[in-house]
């Protein structure tokens, strides 16, 4: 995960992209397969304290012209957000800048407070992000989609340029409904935040298959976000459930035998230090 706002950055503060663009680099310099970048306009906690947010897709937009190896994610982009049709268009464009290294990493939306704050409306959303996710999927694996929703429309839309492969959408969510569109419309899955694995992973593994079976499908990619901590240095947002970095390489043993497939690592704290010391332990033997 790189980081994107207010307590993500050096010494808990605001991030510049400069800070952003050395995580990124320490990522793909230490050999990680992945970048990831959550999306947000704020968040606001429960004491009322507001931590502002950059614009994710402009941060990742310029880590892929700065990269060249790594894979590049939304952890997970809102749908509220933007348009359907607008996130295609931008999918497809920063795929090629990225040289196809683009998974578009999708949710409905969770935050009430960014959504009264920027006059979005926080009714019904995952009924809108059913149409939302049909229109996005539909247009970026090539086809022509006219769509008469009752929150999105479009008629004869699509990509032009089309991109020459199929970008994977990864889809984060628990419930039946989520779990429904998942296996209809999603390449891969995410649940987060974890550390070793628990009997709450187990469950939504298990809630997965039983969709993934109900649609027909055999398999889809499962990807869990875990939380890192470095103990030498000071915590930005110290969570209980953070594993001390040295324990990465049994945990990752722990997830591959649950058939996880990746990783997505946030690092406490998200300074190149705590990337390059994931990456060493990603080298170290699981066994």
């Amino acid at each position: 995960m790189l980081p994107l706002g207010a307590g993500d950055g050096p010494g808990g503060g605001m991030p510049g992209w400069q800070d952003v663009r050395a995580v990124a680099e320490a990522a793909e310099q230490g050999g990680l397969d992945s970048v990831w970048i959550a999306d947000h306009f704020l968040y606001r906690d429960g004491e009322g304290q507001v931590f502002g947010m950059h614009d994710s897709w402009t941060l990742l937009t310029a880590v892929a012209a700065v990269t060249e190896r790594v894979e590049l994610g939304n952890m997970v982009l809102c749908a509220s957000f933007r348009d359907p049709g607008l996130t295609a268009k931008m999918a497809a464009t920063l795929d090629e800048v990225s040289g196809g290294r683009l998974t578009l990493g999708v949710g409905a939306g969770w935050h009430d407070p960014e959504y009264e704050a920027f006059g979005l409306p926080t009714d019904h959303r995952v009924g809108r992000f059913a149409e939302w996710l049909e229109i996005v999927a539909r247009l970026i694996r090539g086809e022509t989609v006219s769509y008469d929703g009752t929150y999105y429309k479009v008629r004869d839309a699509n990509l032009d340029p089309a991109p020459p492969h199929r970008i994977p959408i990864l889809v984060a969510g628990h419930r039946p409904r989520m779990m429904k569109l998942i296996a209809q419309w999603a390449d891969a899955w995410n649940t987060a935040w974890y550390g070793t694995p628990s009997d709450k992973l187990k469950d939504r593994l298990q809630t997965l298959d039983e969709a993934l079976e109900t649609a027909n499908r055999d398999t889809i990619t499962r990807t869990v976000g875990i939380i890192a901590r470095d103990p030498d240095q000071p915590s930005t947002d110290p969570n209980p459930q953070a594993i001390p970095v040295t324990d990465l390489p049994k945990a990752i043993t722990a997830y591959q035998n649950l058939g996880v497939d990746h990783l997505i690592i946030s690092p406490d704290p998200m300074t190149p230090r705590t990337v390059e010391l994931i990456a060493e332990a990603k080298k170290q033997p699981t066994n």
